[in-house]
């Protein structure tokens, strides 16, 4: 789950992290008075779920609370499109103003769960204010690592290694190494599967402060943390990703593709996607129906996929277990006909009824092509492309 960042320091504050004051408004009337608290010459950041905000105009640098409000104007009630958004972007709601600092070295620091370690890992780079992305491909050497150790967290010493890799001043070392040790409790305490600091600012008198924070909360934790839960925010989610949310269906939207893909399990959705890219079409969506997925989530599913209006053909992939091949195929007969749906489908189906379930779906009279298994259902998929006009 993602949380804005106004909230994201919020966390902070409350686990000794230091951060710049700052304030959320929701109006740009709002905007001007914090402005003014704060001191006059203030930072107005666009409060959405999507990096590179600063890069399209969601972060600026103001001189007075009258040039804050103005730029609240502009940016409450807009939608904000960056490169992780989509074309559609997100709606800004909020803006948070917060003060400006001297800012003598910007380096970054984040801790994420490394599977293959088993353990969450601190990642540091003196090369604060740039995507950690394009600096592991453009200079990887100036990545430093540190696993904490699941049983005893982050030592003292592991910190100060941190601190002293990213080349804090020495009258500053203890500081810093205070606040990656409060940031790792940060990731631990409330379930995080990331918490990001990027820059992390050494300040002209020798401060060390996290200027942004971004945090995600891992969402089978949430039972955990009814109050983290309260945080979600789901104007920013995409509309069919908030009806798979309700749903209990696991669905990411993606951009630009063609092959609506319904799955059970993780694994194999992801196998999916690469079969229909090998096929030479771009999946457009991740979609997860689950182990124990009844009839009535299985259409609901179907649904999402058919309200899609990039989908142009439609990729079932059912290896049953736990789920029967009949149930789904019942949904997706039930969801084609209450939609009127007329979208060619390709379906495979193997394990549990599933003879049961290629059969309904043959004598459904939908537009449905079997297939044997997933490398024969990319064949058809192939085939059913051309038709439709090639590949993306």
């Amino acid at each position: 789950m993602n949380i804005h960042e106004y909230q994201a320091k919020e966390i902070l504050d409350k686990f000794g992290v230091p951060t710049p004051h700052a304030e959320v408004a929701s109006t740009p009337a709002e905007a001007k008075e914090i402005a003014y608290r704060i001191g006059g010459r203030v930072v107005v950041k666009a409060q959405v779920h999507a990096g590179g905000r600063g890069k399209v105009g969601g972060v600026k640098l103001v001189d007075s609370p009258e040039e804050a409000e103005d730029v609240a104007a502009g940016l409450i009630g807009s939608r904000l499109v960056t490169k992780q958004t989509g074309a559609n972007g997100v709606p800004v709601e909020k803006v948070m103003i917060a003060e400006t600092l001297d800012i003598k070295e910007e380096l970054y620091l984040s801790i994420v769960i490394d599977g293959d370690v088993g353990a969450p890992v601190v990642m540091a780079s003196t090369e604060g204010g740039m995507e950690i992305e394009e600096v592991a491909e453009a200079t990887p050497e100036k990545i430093f690592r540190v696993a904490g150790d699941p049983l005893i967290g982050l030592t003292t010493y592991h910190a100060r290694d941190i601190a002293l890799a990213l080349e804090i001043p020495a009258k500053a070392v203890r500081q810093a190494t205070k606040l990656i040790t409060d940031l790792y409790n940060v990731f631990i305490e409330n379930d995080c599967s990331l918490v990001e600091i990027n820059p992390l600012i050494i300040t002209e008198d020798d401060k060390v402060v996290a200027l942004d924070a971004k945090i995600n909360i891992e969402d089978d934790a949430l039972f955990r943390h009814p109050d983290l839960a309260q945080l979600r925010d789901p104007n920013q989610q995409d509309p069919l990703e908030q009806r798979a949310d309700k749903a209990d269906l696991a669905y990411v939207k993606l951009e630009g593709g063609r092959v609506g893909c319904m799955v059970n399990g993780a694994g194999l959705a992801m196998a999916t996607m690469d079969i229909t890219k090998a096929a030479g079409a771009d999946p457009a969506n991740f979609l997860d129906i689950g182990g124990s997925a009844d009839q009535d989530r299985i259409e609901e599913a179907f649904k999402i996929i058919i309200d899609d209006d990039d989908v142009e053909m439609i990729l079932v992939n059912l290896f049953a277990g736990i789920a029967r091949s009949d149930v789904v195929a019942q949904g997706i007969v039930a969801a084609a006909k209450e939609t009127n749906a007329t979208v060619p489908m390709v379906v495979a189906m193997r394990g549990t009824n599933a003879e049961e379930g290629i059969q309904i779906l043959a004598d459904s009279g939908l537009n449905i092509t079997g297939a044997p298994d997933l490398a024969g259902a990319a064949e058809v998929l192939k085939e059913k492309l051309l038709e439709l006009g090639g590949s993306n």
